[in-house]
């Protein structure tokens, strides 16, 4: 005798709205910690380093963090933000609404917006100068201050997010 065997799964829309809490705690917090390590060391150890050096370990990182992985945490996590400030806004009652839309809003304003407006120019300026020429040297100054500045606003609003997304998973 034959008998099928068929597993049905039915999510419920609070099941998948835990399961995208839960990825945007994971995804900030680990944009939150990438960011960290570069204002917490990484800048400035290329900042010990002779300009040259620097600026072509800078412009090294610059290409190789243009990767699957570090997109997806980085941009992914803004697009489920970006659906969670939909549902904030059309189920404003829901207890952890205003918490969704906080730490959405400071994670794609404070963190990828950052990113976009400020971050990334100073990149692509970076990446137009030789290491070893005059502009480069100058350029490298005023890129390290003004780059981990940057990169610190990003990183406590990556961390700020995780803090508030943790407290709407918390009222799920």
């Amino acid at each position: 005798m034959y008998m099928e065997s068929k597993v049905e799964i039915q999510l419920s829309t609070g099941d998948v709205m835990f399961a995208l809490k839960v990825f945007t705690v994971l995804g900030t917090g680990l944009v939150a910690g990438v960011f960290f390590a570069f204002s917490s060391f990484v800048m400035k150890a290329l900042a010990r380093l002779n300009p040259p050096e620097g600026i072509a370990a800078m412009q090294l990182i610059n290409i190789t963090v243009i990767n699957p992985l570090f997109m997806t945490a980085l941009f992914g996590t803004a697009v489920v933000c970006l659906f969670l400030v939909i549902f904030s806004l059309l189920k404003f009652h829901h207890p952890a609404s205003i918490y969704l839309l906080v730490g959405s809003l400071l994670y794609i304003v404070g963190t990828v917006g950052v990113t976009i407006a400020f971050n990334v120019p100073l990149n692509d300026a970076l990446a137009k100068v030789a290491p070893n020429s005059p502009e480069g040297g100058e350029l490298w100054a005023s890129y390290l201050t003004n780059w981990t500045f940057w990169n610190h606003v990003r990183t406590v609003a990556a961390l700020v997010a995780t803090i508030v997304f943790a407290i709407a998973l918390r009222l799920a």
